[in-house]
C-alpha cells in the first residue's frame, strides 16, 4: 500500500489490533507501521493498542488497512471511558470454550488411542474412524488460533511457538492417519524385518492423542494468560471510570448546565458540591471545602482548599460548594497523565517476549531443518521414501512441545493454589522473571503501611475534666458532618450511641459547633478552638507531642472553655515493623515513598524502621524515584493500594498491591496480597522466586528432552510406544517439579 505524507506537520492517534499471540507479533505489528515515510509506530502488546505519529497527510484508517493486510484486524480505538469492551476477556472466553470442547474428547481418546496401540486384538472393525471423531475436533477447530498463527508466522518468514505447535500437531495428526488408514507406513512387510531395529519399526504408530494433547495443555496456558492480560488491563478501565462523567457549567447570568466533562473548556467556570468528583484541574474562584486528594497524591487528610487555592481533577469535595475555573482539561489534567502513566508502564512490560518464544525463534527452524536432512539423508541412504518421510515426521512429533505446554500452567496453577492458602495472588509469569534480582523494595504509606483509617488515638482533658465526657461531647456534634475526622471521633464511641445535638454549625476548613444536653460545644482546629480563649498547659503539650509526631490534633470547647484534645492518627499495622525487618535481613533496601507530608512519613518509617523516605510526591513523582533507581542498577518491587499507586505498580520491576486497595492498583500490580497483613510480603517475594525458579527448570527439562530425542528419531529407533512413554514421563517430570511448590511456606 502506498501512504502519501506530508511532512510539515505531526498528529498522534491509536487504533486498537487484534490477532496478536505474543510479544514478536506486536513488533511485526510496530515494523509493518514504521515503514511508512514518517510515521513513528509503538504497539502496546498487554492493552493491544497502537500508538501512531504521523505526518498530517496520513490517514489512520490507511493505516488500519495496512495492518489488517499484514495480518491483525485493525481498527480506530475507542477510549475506556467510551467502551467497556475487553478483548483479553473475549479472547480467554473463546479460549475457554476451545480449551473445555478439547478436554472432553481428549479423555475417551487418549484411553483409546494407548489401548489399540498397546493391544491391537482390541481393535474393532471402524475403531479408525472413532479415533479420528474423536481427534478432527480438538486438532482443527480447538486448535485453530495455532494453525492461524502459524500460517500468519510462515507469509512473514517468522517462526514462533504457535509454528512450533501447529506443525507438531499436523505432523502428529497425519502420521496417525497414515498408519491407521494405511497400514504401517514403514513400507515393507512385518514380516520381511529383522533385528531390533526393524521390529521396533514395525509397531503401529497412533499420535493421536499427542496431537489432542498438546492443543489442550497449550490451551490451558493461553486461556490463564489471557486472564491475567485482562486483569491488568483492568486498571485502564477502572482508572477511566473514576472521572467525572459530567459537569455543572457556570453561564454569563450565573445559571447552570450540564454538560458532558469531555465538552468542557479551559477558562470555563464550574460548580462542584459536596460528594461531587472535581472534572478538572483548575483554580477555585469561591467557596472552600475538603477536598480528599487520597487517590491522585496519596495524601491521608483531606486538603482544605479556599478561594486563590487549586484543585485537581479526580478527587472528590467532601463538603462545601466550589466554583472553579479549569485551568486544565482533557489530556493536559492530573488524572489524564495518571492513565497514561499506567498504560506506559504497561507498555514496557509487554515489550518483553516470552522465554517460550524467544527459544522457539531458533528451535523451530532447526527442527526443521534436522527433519529436511533425516529424510534426504534415509532416502539417500536406504532408496526407501516411506522410511525417510517416516523419519522425518517423527522428528517434527518427537519435537513437539508436550511438556513445554505444561512447563508455565502448571508450575502457575500450583503457584496460585498456594499462595492463596498462604493469602497471596500470582497473577501472571511474565513479570516474574526478574524477582531473582529484586533488591529493592519501594513501600506505599497509607493503607500500606498504616490502617488507611483515621481513628483517635487519644484523648486529653484539662484538669478538673473528664476524658469519656469530652469523647461524648466531641462525637456528638462531630455526628453532624461528614468529614474524614469526623468520622473517625464518631467512630470511637464503639457500640455506644452518640447524644443528639442541636443548632449544629458547620465552620468550613475550621470545624464544627452545636447543643448537646444544654451545653454549647464546638471541635476543630486548635487555632480556630482556642483563638481568644485561654489553653491549659497541658493540652498545649498534648498538642506540641502530638504534632511532632505527625499525628492531628482537634481541642475541644465546652460553653467557650477549651477543656479537651483529641489526638487522630493513621495507625501503623500490627505486621509492617516485622515485615520491614524480615526484608532487611534478606539483605533487600527499603524505601517509603509517599504523597503525604514529610513529617508525618518519617515518623510513620521511623516506628516500621525504614531508613529512606521520599515524601509530598505526586504519582508521577513515584514512577521517577522507581526510574531513578533503576538507573542506578536497582531492580524494584513496588508495594501499594492506592489508586495514585497504579503507575508505579506498574511501572516496578515486580507490583504488589494490598488486596482490599482499589481496582486500580490490583489491576496494575503483578502479585495480590489478599489478606491484610504485610508479613505476606517477604513471603509473595519468597513466593514468586520459587516459581519463577520452578517455571526455569521446566523449560530446561521441556527442552532438553526435545533436543535429546531427537537424534533418536534422526536415527529411526523412534517407536510410538517408546516415544509415547518419554512424552509421558517428561510430562510427568515436569508436573511434579511444579508440585513441589505446595510445600512452600510450610518451614
Amino acid at each position: 500500500m502506498t501512504v502519501s505524507v506530508a511532512p510539515d506537520s505531526v498528529q498522534r492517534f491509536q487504533f486498537d489490533v487484534d490477532g496478536m499471540s505474543c510479544g514478536s507479533c506486536a513488533a511485526r505489528v510496530e515494523t509493518t507501521l514504521n515503514k511508512v515515510d514518517g510515521v513513528h509506530a509503538s504497539v502496546n502488546f498487554a492493552t493491544r493498542v497502537a500508538t501512531v505519529d504521523a505526518p498530517l497527510g496520513v490517514d489512520i484508517d490507511d493505516l488500519c488497512r495496512l495492518v489488517t493486510a499484514a495480518g491483525y484486524p485493525a481498527q480506530p480505538r475507542q477510549s475506556a471511558a467510551e467502551s467497556d469492551a475487553d478483548p483479553d476477556e473475549r479472547y480467554a472466553r473463546s479460549l475457554l470454550v476451545r480449551l473445555a470442547v478439547a478436554a472432553v474428547l481428549f479423555v475417551p481418546l487418549a484411553d483409546l488411542s494407548v489401548m489399540f496401540a498397546v493391544v491391537p486384538d482390541t481393535r474393532f472393525t471402524g475403531w479408525q474412524w472413532v479415533l479420528t471423531a474423536l481427534a478432527a475436533p480438538i486438532v482443527t477447530w480447538a486448535a485453530w488460533p495455532f494453525h492461524a498463527a502459524a500460517v500468519r508466522n510462515a507469509r512473514h518468514g517468522m517462526a514462533t511457538m504457535e509454528t512450533l505447535i501447529s506443525i507438531g500437531v499436523t505432523a502428529a495428526t497425519v502420521w496417525s492417519l497414515a498408519t491407521m488408514f494405511s497400514g504401517s507406513v514403514w513400507g515393507g512387510q512385518s514380516g520381511e524385518t529383522e533385528g531390533v531395529i526393524d521390529a521396533l519399526l514395525g509397531s503401529d504408530s497412533i499420535y493421536l492423542e499427542v496431537a489432542a494433547g498438546v492443543t489442550v495443555f497449550i490451551l490451558a496456558g493461553r486461556y490463564f494468560e489471557a486472564r491475567a492480560k485482562s486483569k491488568a488491563g483492568s486498571a485502564l478501565r477502572a482508572l477511566a471510570a473514576l472521572g467525572a462523567k459530567s459537569v455543572s457549567i457556570l453561564l454569563d447570568d450565573d445559571t447552570e448546565m450540564e454538560i458532558p466533562a469531555t465538552e468542557l473548556k479551559e477558562g470555563r467556570r464550574f460548580v462542584v458540591r459536596p460528594g461531587q468528583t472535581i472534572a478538572a484541574d483548575g483554580l477555585v474562584i469561591e467557596g472552600s471545602a475538603a477536598v480528599d486528594m487520597s487517590a491522585m497524591t496519596g495524601e491521608s487528610r483531606p486538603a482544605d482548599v479556599a478561594p486563590g487555592g487549586s484543585v485537581i481533577g479526580g478527587t472528590v469535595v467532601l463538603d462545601g460548594r466550589l466554583i472553579v475555573e479549569a485551568a486544565a482539561v482533557g489530556a493536559d489534567t492530573h488524572f489524564a497523565g495518571m492513565v497514561r502513566l499506567v498504560e506506559e508502564a504497561q507498555t514496557q512490560k509487554a515489550n518483553a517476549q516470552r522465554l517460550a518464544d524467544r527459544i522457539s525463534a531458533v528451535f523451530v527452524p532447526i527442527v526443521l531443518t534436522l527433519a529436511v536432512l533425516t529424510a534426504v539423508g534415509w532416502i539417500a541412504a536406504t532408496g526407501d521414501v516411506h522410511r525417510g518421510v517416516a523419519a522425518a515426521l517423527a522428528v517434527v512429533v518427537i519435537a513437539c512441545p508436550c511438556a513445554l505446554g505444561l512447563a508455565t500452567p502448571t508450575a502457575m496453577m500450583v503457584a496460585s493454589g498456594r499462595g492463596a492458602q498462604l493469602g497471596i495472588f500470582l497473577k501472571g509469569h511474565q513479570a516474574l522473571e526478574a524477582i531473582r534480582a529484586i533488591d529493592t523494595v519501594i513501600f506505599d504509606k497509607t493503607g500500606t503501611l498504616t490502617t488507611g483509617q483515621a481513628a483517635v488515638t487519644a484523648v486529653v482533658a484539662a484538669a478538673g475534666q473528664d476524658e469519656d465526657q469530652i469523647l461524648e461531647l466531641a462525637a456528638a456534634v462531630e455526628s453532624g458532618s461528614e468529614h474524614v475526622l469526623a468520622r473517625a471521633v464518631v467512630g470511637s464511641l464503639g457500640d455506644r450511641k452518640h447524644r443528639p445535638v442541636t443548632d449544629f454549625h458547620a465552620h468550613t476548613g475550621n470545624g464544627v459547633s452545636g447543643t448537646v444536653d444544654g451545653v454549647h460545644v464546638a471541635v476543630g482546629r486548635p487555632a480556630w478552638v482556642d483563638k481568644g480563649r485561654v489553653v491549659p498547659a497541658d493540652l498545649a503539650i498534648a498538642r506540641k507531642e502530638s504534632e511532632s509526631r505527625g499525628e492531628t490534633v482537634v481541642f475541644v470547647s465546652v460553653d467557650d472553655v477549651v477543656c479537651g484534645a483529641l489526638t487522630i492518627a493513621d495507625g501503623v499495622k500490627d505486621s509492617a515493623a516485622a515485615a520491614v525487618a524480615a526484608l532487611h535481613a534478606a539483605g533487600l533496601r527499603t524505601v517509603l515513598v509517599t504523597g503525604d507530608n514529610a513529617r508525618t512519613a518519617e515518623v510513620i518509617a521511623a516506628q516500621v524502621g525504614i531508613d529512606e523516605v521520599v515524601a509530598e510526591v505526586l504519582p508521577e513523582g513515584k514512577v521517577e524515584v522507581i526510574d531513578r533507581l533503576r538507573q542506578q542498577g536497582r531492580v524494584v518491587a513496588m508495594v501499594g493500594d492506592g489508586i495514585n499507586d497504579g503507575p508505579a505498580l506498574a511501572r516496578a520491576d515486580l507490583g504488589l498491591a494490598i488486596g482490599r486497595g482499589t481496582d486500580v492498583a490490583i489491576g496494575a500490580a503483578d502479585i495480590i496480597l489478599v489478606r491484610d497483613d504485610l508479613s505476606a510480603v517477604p513471603l509473595a517475594l519468597g513466593l514468586a522466586r520459587e516459581t519463577i525458579r520452578t517455571i526455569r527448570m521446566n523449560m530446561v527439562w521441556a527442552f532438553g528432552y526435545n533436543v535429546a530425542a531427537i537424534p533418536v528419531a534422526m536415527a529411526g529407533l523412534l517407536n510410538p510406544l517408546i516415544a509415547g512413554a518419554a512424552m509421558a514421563f517428561s510430562s510427568f517430570l515436569v508436573v511434579s517439579n511444579s508440585l513441589r511448590i505446595k510445600k512452600f511456606g510450610r518451614r
